[in-house]
């Protein structure tokens, strides 16, 4: 029997403990949508940044959190069908994409589903509104006809498929905009949460012979060096002595390319002064609207190519998937996820990551 109701962990106000409820569920389903039942969701930095309200839109709340999860397929609509067209079928294990229309500037002439006009982010969808229940922190979610699924393999872990739905993919487009890594190259990576760790592994995995890692605080430098990183820098030592520290590493020439998955006013600056002569310079994590500091004589001095970066659309979403088949082993994966807790510890887990405690909180719905 189909539920018509679920719990779910709602973000009411801004920097409020989210408040454990219990929502409707659409009593029918769309042709090309899909009902699943929640096995894995793992919290993401843009969860944290709009609970702290960093990221906020007009009328976004209430609204559930989380938007890197994994489902099982409880109910189907009709001619519901996965990313490359096989019909999905009950008990499919499945991660998916946000919605998009098809029909748009972005959708149509761009051909790049991340600038669709009308992109339906799950956590970015009202609780109150129809389908209700879209996101990962909640016992059923509603899948979209026009959200791009995928089924997971058997061989990725519910985690790294999670975590494959925003922050991996969105390390590996940002390496796709670059152009991809040459062998060879010196890398940095600005930021050591979770972006940055993944980044640092797939850095080294692309065949970079040095990869510096940027952040704070201690722990988390650590862990960077058991993921590739070759160096890690202390941003604690402030931002001119961090470009020197950088530059002292790599000979005086800088880096080749430099990723930004920190967002921090300082990184455009620290991020010119480290790359070398026609380095690439690749903007991630700066989210905010403020104005940011960029030297535009030495950029233009260096040569420097700069990019931005925005999340991934649902190919590679597809590839980071693919990356987790190719590389399970290659690097500790499982340390960067805290154990999984239940729906009721989601606040805990948001108020631990906010703190610098986790770098991945995991909540498994049907943990009571």
């Amino acid at each position: 029997m189909i539920p018509t109701s679920t719990r779910a962990a709602v973000l009411t106000g801004h920097g409020k403990p989210l408040e454990l409820t219990t929502l409707p569920l659409p009593e029918k389903l769309d042709p090309g949508a899909a009902l699943v039942r929640i096995v894995c969701a793992t919290l993401c930095g843009t969860d944290i940044e709009i609970w702290e309200g960093k990221m906020s839109f007009p009328g976004m709340l209430p609204m559930v959190l989380g938007h890197e999860m994994v489902g099982e397929i409880i109910a189907l609509g009709e001619h519901t069908h996965d990313a490359l067209g096989t019909e999905l079928k009950l008990g499919d294990r499945i991660g998916w994409s946000e919605s998009t229309c098809g029909e748009c500037y972005g959708c149509v002439i761009l051909r790049e589903p991340v600038a669709c006009e009308k992109r339906g982010y799950g956590f970015l969808q009202r609780s109150d509104n129809f389908p209700f229940s879209t996101a990962g922190l909640a016992e059923y979610s509603y899948v979209a006809p026009g959200s791009a699924k995928l089924r997971i393999p058997d061989n990725v872990k519910d985690t790294w498929a999670s975590m494959a739905g925003c922050a991996a993919k969105t390390v590996l487009r940002a390496v796709d905009r670059a152009g991809g890594i040459k062998v060879g190259s010196k890398v940095v990576i600005q930021g050591s949460g979770a972006l940055g760790i993944f980044a640092t592994a797939a850095a080294k995995l692309s065949g970079a012979a040095e990869v510096i890692t940027v952040g704070s605080p201690a722990p988390r430098l650590d862990m960077a060096k058991r993921f590739g990183a070759d160096h890690v820098v202390d941003i604690a030592m402030g931002s001119e002595a961090v470009v020197a520290k950088v530059l002292e590493l790599t000979g005086g020439r800088g880096a080749d390319y430099v990723f930004d998955f920190a967002g921090a006013k300082s990184v455009g600056k620290e991020a010119v002064g480290m790359a070398a002569q026609r380095g690439k310079v690749v903007v991630v994590g700066s989210t905010a609207r403020d104005d940011y500091p960029l030297p535009l004589g030495m950029l233009m001095g260096k040569e420097l190519t700069v990019l931005g970066s925005l999340n991934g659309d649902i190919a590679d979403y597809a590839r980071a998937i693919n990356f987790f088949r190719a590389f399970a082993s290659a690097m500790p994966w499982d340390e960067l996820f805290a154990a999984p807790v239940g729906l009721s510890e989601a606040s805990a887990c948001v108020d631990a990551m906010c703190k610098h405690h986790m770098i991945k909180a995991v909540i498994d719905p049907r943990i009571a």
